[in-house]
């Protein structure tokens, strides 16, 4: 049995892990899904000020209240900025930290710094365009994402406040827990994760491909819950 705290994506929340929820439990572990400030049912507090620390602190929060320790704490796509910030500052209370088709930063890179100047700017267009200049537009969901599935997620998924992906994260600690990357190959047009496959091989993470798209959460629960039980066995 592990306890297992999600750090979800962008535009995302909790409501995104439900089919998740119930397999991981089934198989003996302790789940959590917190949402951030400002998205899914916390989207009623959505401000410019809400930046990844923002994020971090939500996190942070549910292992205080809740009192965890030995969490495998998962960061899927911005929530790997998010897991990132947790594992740095919650010193001895994360026992392995999987990234799954998400951002691995390093200290002092933002999402922004991550994604190249196109993208960016992109995303700071759309959020002038439509978005009051700080709320920025969901991106499209994978295209092998089942017409039920869309039509579920779409009104759910809400704009997301620009300012968390501008801030720099900051880690003071010269060490992290243990660490795996999971990368999803059906990518995307542009991709974005694979520089940090690379760096899990290269620093010798545990390492999984997997044969799915962006959102393997909802796309192929099952065949995610193995790879996942597969991390904390010790066997990727």
């Amino acid at each position: 049995m592990a306890t297992i705290v999600v750090a979800h994506g962008a535009w995302s929340s909790a409501w995104a892990w439900k089919k998740m929820r119930p397999l991981l439990r089934a198989a003996g572990h302790d789940v959590f899904t917190p949402s951030y400030t400002g998205l899914g049912e916390r989207a009623h507090l959505s401000s410019p000020d809400i930046g990844l620390d923002n994020h971090i602190a939500d996190i942070l929060a549910v292992f205080d209240y809740e009192d965890l320790r030995d969490v495998v704490l998962i960061g899927h796509s911005y929530g790997g900025m998010v897991a990132t910030g947790v594992a740095d500052r919650a010193q001895g209370r994360v026992a392995q930290l999987i990234y799954l088709d998400a951002f691995a930063p390093r200290d002092g890179q933002s999402l922004f710094d991550l994604v190249g100047p196109e993208t960016e700017a992109r995303m700071r267009k759309g959020a002038e365009e439509t978005g009051e200049g700080w709320k920025v537009p969901a991106n499209p969901m994978p295209p092998d994402t089942a017409p039920e599935d869309v039509a579920w997620a779409t009104p759910k998924r809400r704009p997301q406040p620009v300012k968390t992906f501008e801030t720099k994260i900051r880690l003071s600690s010269r060490s992290m827990p243990p660490r795996s990357y999971i990368y999803c190959t059906r990518i995307a047009p542009q991709d974005f994760f694979g520089q940090f496959a690379a760096r899990a091989k290269s620093e010798s993470w545990g390492y999984v491909e997997m044969d799915a798209s962006h959102n393997p959460h909802i796309t192929v629960p099952e065949e995610l819950r193995d790879v996942l039980q597969g991390m904390i066995d010790g066997k990727a």
